[in-house]
């Protein structure tokens, strides 16, 4: 790389996210995050087209020669050689079996060798240990609470999808009880009332003893899905993210609580960087090439 700067992109199902990233300061580069919506469903040249014309506009605010490219991926992918195997997801059907590293690298008029994708689900744990809440920790565990259940293990400077969110867990499986729908559905079996999402009840707490108790429940089952997770991976702390971490006051002392009664002291930290995460994820594939 000629300088420290590289281009972070999180790829979702109907939008692309890019913004430049300074590897020096492993920071967002002011004025540079562009957020603009895709039709995951189209063709694949308008995909592509789509993906460059965001990449090119977020280009000009860069550095001279600055043309270095990291991409947080849904899976399933193939993150080496940039080919999907997206297929009845609902989204990039069109890219199946096709090489997207060298589609866009041809629509930016630049090598296939400039773009490195990794993982989107490890994307997020990847800037909390570049830039963020895990910083200088070496074995890392990740999860992301919200609308699903998104997990991930960062250990030898890699972090990677856990996949865990159908781990079987009571009944059923863990996104089962580990996201916003598992609050949705108990608050309305104990209220008999409906709530659109957890930030709903988190502005109910003082009119409705009832959540508090629910958080308690929600603590105790997380602490349970942990458990295995880290006898497993044995990490030195565990990040969590997502929008139901906003409300970590409301869980993370019971939480700590439960782990406690199950030997397990580790630090629980809550995600620092919000969505910048991914970006500063993606674009810290590219850290260990800057010039010295």
């Amino acid at each position: 790389m000629t300088n420290s700067t590289a281009l972070g992109i999180d790829i979702g199902g109907s939008h692309i996210t890019a913004a430049l990233i300074d590897l020096g300061t492993r920071s967002i580069i002011e004025g540079s995050w562009n957020r603009t919506r895709i039709n995951s469903q189209g063709a694949a040249a308008d995909i592509i087209e789509g993906w460059a014309a965001v990449i090119r506009e977020v280009f000009t605010h860069a550095p001279e020669g600055t043309r270095h490219i990291g991409i947080g991926m849904p899976g399933p992918f193939d993150y080496e050689h940039g080919i999907s195997g997206m297929k009845g997801q609902h989204k990039f059907d069109a890219l199946y079996h096709l090489n997207v590293k060298e589609m866009l690298a041809a629509k930016l008029n630049i090598a296939p060798d400039q773009i490195r994708f990794i993982n989107d689900a490890g994307c997020f744990l990847q800037g909390e240990v570049f830039s963020g809440a895990a910083r200088n920790h070496q074995r890392v565990i990740g999860l992301t609470l919200g609308t699903g259940l998104g997990s991930a293990t960062y250990r030898d400077g890699a972090a990677n999808d856990a996949n865990r969110w159908c781990a079987p867990f009571k009944d059923g499986m863990a996104e089962d009880y580990l996201s916003t729908r598992w609050f949705v559905k108990r608050y309305e079996e104990i209220s008999g009332e409906a709530v659109p999402d957890v930030k709903a009840l988190v502005a109910r707490i003082g009119v409705d003893d009832r959540i508090s108790a629910l958080f308690q429940e929600f603590s105790v089952n997380l602490a349970a899905f942990l458990g295995n997770f880290v006898r497993d991976e044995q990490p030195e702390i565990i990040v969590i993210g997502g929008n139901i971490a906003n409300a970590s006051d409301l869980f993370f002392p019971l939480l700590k609580e439960e782990l406690k009664k199950q030997q397990i002291e580790i630090p629980v930290v809550t995600a620092a960087l919000g969505e910048a995460a991914a970006l500063i994820g993606a674009a810290s594939l590219w850290y260990a090439f800057q010039e010295a």
